[in-house]
């Protein structure tokens, strides 16, 4: 195997497939990246057998690319990663000599040698894709999962809380993720119907991971379904993740149908409001704060006994003459707050021990619920 290829070329895929090499892993080969050069293209695998990313270097302008053998071998990727990254050159060279002996050299007389493995050694990996598919935007699909992920759960004693709900059904994607506390809801209209219909639970981490090599908003991601795993595809890239047996809760149950008031209010306004009552909450993991409507203003208060005590007012646009006191983690509801990118929300409020749901006119396709907590 040997072949030049333009660094910039070669650091952006070694970015992307690089996500999926694990440090704990307990199979050695795995911490490498296997390259493999075959009619004139390079394709680049890593794998920690959660995860499996593949992406491929079409050699279509010798200028940036020329194969002179093909061949493959394992190599170390956090070695070939931190070379390729720290070399000033433009162009690299990389060949194979005496079976496992890695050259890797630049014009200036830079040079470094490494150790490969045999791609003998390497985990059969197929990434084969299902005969139907299901297109999602780019940017969509980004949205979806910043919308929601940050409500899945840490713990591993609840492992289906620790993904995200895909549920499809014709043209409609309903996206869930929950803790037990809150619940992040996001339904999108897809542009095509699917053929079938699937509800699985992707974890959390792993599309997390996939969204950040995400590029062009307008880019289509291809949603690949199986039994077991879910494969994406965007252009030259596949990335594979397992999927979490189990089935998830049913969480249209914690939606309330009526309220007993809607507040609108601007979002950042009420968002700064949350985050500087916060400060002198005494529990940094609930960091509860108490809201209280008085007419058309909200006030917000916490109190910590060693620190002290703050209060906030702010003016709001209420639908009623009730009035309500409750109750709630500021850090949920700060994060459930950012998710939206519009200048108003409407908190719902059905009761005292109640959710607290939160939504915008500007954007019906996202919910948030946040649940109160006791104070007494």
């Amino acid at each position: 195997m040997k072949l030049t290829i333009k660094k910039e070329l070669l650091l952006e895929a070694l970015n992307k497939v690089s996500k999926a090499i694990s440090t704990k892993n307990l199979i050695p080969v795995l911490a490498g990246i296997k390259f493999e050069v075959k009619k004139k293209k390079l394709t680049l695998t890593a794998s920690d057998n959660d995860i499996t990313i593949q992406t491929v270097i079409e050699a279509v302008n010798e200028e940036d690319f020329k194969i002179e053998s093909e061949g493959s071998i394992i190599i170390q990727g956090k070695y070939i990663l931190d070379i390729v990254r720290k070399l000033p050159d433009e162009f690299i060279n990389i060949e194979v000599v005496d079976d496992l002996k890695i050259l890797i050299y630049t014009k200036e007389d830079r040079e470094f040698n490494l150790n490969g493995i045999s791609e003998s050694e390497y985990p059969n990996i197929s990434l084969e894709e299902s005969k139907k598919k299901v297109d999602v935007k780019a940017g969509v699909f980004k949205n979806i999962v910043n919308q929601t992920a940050f409500a899945s759960s840490n713990e591993e004693s609840k492992p289906v809380l620790m993904g995200i709900n895909f549920n499809i059904a014709g043209n409609v994607l309903e996206c869930n993720s929950t803790d037990s506390y809150r619940l992040a809801r996001k339904v999108v209209k897809l542009d095509k119907e699917s053929e079938d219909s699937y509800n699985i639970i992707i974890p959390s981490h792993n599309i997390l991971e996939f969204v950040k090599i995400l590029g062009d908003d307008e880019e289509i991601v291809e949603l690949h379904i199986f039994s077991n795993k879910i494969l994406f595809k965007v252009g030259n890239l596949k990335f594979e993740s397992r999927l979490i047996n189990g089935t998830y809760p049913n969480t249209s149950n914690l939606l309330p149908d009526e309220s007993l008031m809607t507040v609108n209010t601007n979002l950042n306004d009420f968002y700064n409001v949350i985050d500087r009552v916060s400060i002198l909450t005494s529990d940094k993991e609930k960091n509860i704060v108490t809201l209280e409507t008085e007419g058309n203003a909200l006030i917000l208060r916490s109190s910590s006994l060693e620190v002290g005590r703050v209060e906030e007012k702010m003016l709001v646009n209420k639908d009623s003459e009730e009035d309500i006191k409750i109750s709630f983690s500021a850090k949920y509801m700060m994060e459930a707050l950012k998710s939206f990118s519009t200048e108003t929300v409407d908190i719902h409020f059905v009761g005292e021990i109640k959710p607290i749901l939160i939504k915008s006119k500007e954007d019906d396709t996202l919910t948030q619920l946040v649940l109160p907590i006791r104070t007494y």
